[in-house]
């Protein structure tokens, strides 16, 4: 059985060291009953990990000696996944899934047929639930390194990608299929627009500053499924 993953705050380890988890975490491993000399993980959040026993566990802390350290694995290119707020819980399973597939960053982007809007008053709450499940996802999937969010409008996305080599737009009109226009790159953004689609406006500044359309299925896919779905076809190609 996978060694359960626990989050804690350190920028180096040593063999036979004791890690302390505490708070949230602390309080998580009591519900999970974990128990002294049970096997688990501890990571950092930016791909440095340690397995080893527990040594002492309560509410509060719990103490984990480490007898392995761990390095997550590096990613063939970096990818940034642009997604397009979509109403319900629909958004939230899109940053459970894109980070399960290896996402570095996922970022929040008001597009001009979201339903969901993101005011001043609600953005930092909003995009801390993107966080906390991006948190949980990585914590689930055994993911050393948590993806950063961010939060984006049609004002700062270029903005956003201006550092991304290659940047692929899912559109359903596509000619070309991702598996013939996969980069070669050490960076790609996918883009992934709301559930009535990339507005022409958006489409003709996304190609204008260089990004290519994609088309990643014969069919059309959710908003909360086709990120996860081109993140999964780049990890094969």
């Amino acid at each position: 059985m996978t060694s359960a993953l626990f989050l804690a705050d350190f920028d180096a380890l040593e063999v036979g060291r004791e890690l302390r988890v505490v708070g949230e975490e602390a309080r998580h491993a009591s519900v999970k009953r974990i128990e002294v000399g049970e096997c688990v993980l501890v990571a950092n959040g930016r791909g440095l990990g340690a397995e080893g026993p527990v040594v002492a566990s309560g509410k509060s802390e719990l103490v984990v000696r480490v007898e392995r350290i761990v390095e997550g694995p590096t990613p063939r290119r970096r990818t940034v996944a642009v997604q397009a707020l979509a109403k319900g819980d629909r958004s939230l399973l899109a940053v459970q899934m894109l980070t399960e597939l290896g996402a570095a960053r996922i970022v929040a982007w008001q597009s001009d047929r979201s339903i969901v809007r993101w005011g001043a008053d609600r953005a930092d709450k909003s995009l801390a639930k993107w966080e906390a499940t991006a948190r949980e996802a990585a914590k689930q999937s055994r993911r050393l390194t948590i993806p950063e969010c961010a939060f984006v409008t049609n004002k700062t996305l270029l903005r956003e990608l201006a550092d991304v080599e290659s940047v692929l737009v899912l559109h359903e009109e596509a000619e070309v299929h991702l598996r013939d226009a996969a980069p070669d790159a050490a960076s790609v953004a996918v883009v992934v627009g709301p559930e009535g689609g990339i507005s022409p406006a958006e489409l003709e500044m996304l190609v204008a500053a260089g990004a290519v359309p994609v088309r990643i299925s014969d069919h059309v896919l959710r908003t909360s499924t086709a990120g996860a779905v081109a993140l999964g076809q780049l990890e094969v190609l």
